[in-house]
């Protein structure tokens, strides 16, 4: 059993072309680009250590820490509340 021989490809015949990108996915790789470097100037920037007060205590750490953890407790408590079952009358 032997397989049939596939005439040789040229290139640019029979693959399909390489799409270009459109203008919106240039402009939303862009400002991607642009919300990455300002995250991570945001992050460098915060690094200073700041007291924490819990319920039960205080402690110290870096206010990116504090901010990254308050912005994630916050998301979730959305995502929860936006979940919760409408009222039907």
């Amino acid at each position: 059993m032997s397989t049939p021989a596939q005439p040789p490809q040229t290139p640019g015949k029979g693959q399909p072309k390489a799409d270009k990108r459109s203008t919106r996915e240039t402009a939303r790789t862009g400002g991607l680009i642009v919300l990455a470097v300002l995250i991570t100037l945001f992050a460098v920037f915060n690094l200073k250590e700041v007291k924490v007060s819990y319920v039960f205590g205080t402690g110290k750490a870096p206010l990116i820490i504090v901010i990254v953890i308050s912005l994630l407790v916050g998301i979730v408590l959305a995502y929860f509340a936006d979940r919760r079952p409408k009222k039907t009358r």
